[in-house]
């Protein structure tokens, strides 16, 4: 079990996880609250993303076991996992992922492959787009839409623009991880903005979706009628946002992991607990 956590790497569940919730309560507002719903919410947000991480690493085997730093670490090059026991881990996750949303209501179980499809197709772009970290950044765009959408059956602008403030945000601080690999993945003619624009390029255009990422928060008050609160939590999200690309440079990676995991996986949570607790209290 340990095993499989760690080839998913379940801890960063905390990425998405606070949006999924927000979505979630934020239609509550307007619907109906139920217990169940919101079971659902958080087993779609596990079976995907396990799915996703699974299929990720069993693509990307040889790769990884090419690459100096992961080749000893990765579950499938050491040998922890073989590629048929994480083949079949993808396949029960999204069986079990589109078997929940049949449960939920028929949009969210219509939507399920087009979902799986963002998800596990990412895995492939870097072989063919730089655009690989905004596929990664949509792919977890989908928790806040997905969740609105399970309590809702509807669209609304709302959960969207959150949607679109995660695509940016991830898309963004997956450009800064990224640049860890930018040798290696020029030698194996691998595609990413490093690769594309170089290190410090990349590092700008990281800023500049981050930036649009703030934009995006500052704006979603004037299509719902948050509390004050909501702006302790932007201000506190942004900060953080701001204060990553302080840690990083192009040629000084050495806080790339305390970018990438510690200060994003402390800016959702405590984001996401800030506005939960806002629309608990409207």
């Amino acid at each position: 079990m340990k095993k499989y956590f760690s080839l998913i790497k379940f801890s960063h569940t905390v990425f998405a996880m606070p949006f999924a919730f927000i979505g979630f309560f934020l239609a509550s507002k307007t619907y109906d609250f139920e217990w169940i719903t919101l079971i659902y919410v958080i087993l779609c947000m596990i079976f995907a993303r396990s799915s996703a991480m699974a299929f990720n690493r069993y693509i990307d085997r040889k790769i990884d076991s090419q690459n100096v730093r992961t080749a000893n670490v990765r579950e499938i090059p050491n040998g922890s996992i073989s590629p048929n026991n994480a083949l079949i881990f993808v396949i029960l996750n999204s069986i079990l992922f589109i078997t929940i949303t049949y449960f939920i209501n028929s949009l969210c179980f219509a939507l399920s492959p087009i979902a799986l499809l963002i998800i596990l197709g990412y895995s492939y772009t870097k072989r063919f787009t730089s655009l690989c970290h905004i596929i990664l950044g949509l792919g977890l765009a989908l928790a806040p839409i997905g969740a609105y959408l399970a309590v809702s059956g509807e669209f609304n602008i709302t959960p969207i623009l959150f949607s679109l403030a995660v695509l940016f945000w991830v898309s963004g601080f997956d450009i800064i991880y990224s640049l860890q690999d930018e040798r290696f993945d020029k030698s194996q003619k691998l595609h990413s903005f490093p690769v594309l624009l170089g290190g410090k390029k990349a590092l700008n255009l990281s800023k500049i979706l981050h930036l649009f990422v703030i934009l995006i928060l500052s704006q979603i008050p004037n299509y719902f009628n948050f509390g004050n609160i909501y702006w302790l939590g932007f201000f506190i999200f942004s900060a953080l946002l701001i204060y990553q690309h302080t840690l990083v440079k192009h040629n000084d990676l050495s806080k790339v992991n305390l970018a990438f995991f510690t200060l994003n996986g402390f800016a959702s949570i405590i984001f996401g607990t800030i506005i939960i607790i806002d629309l608990t209290m409207i």
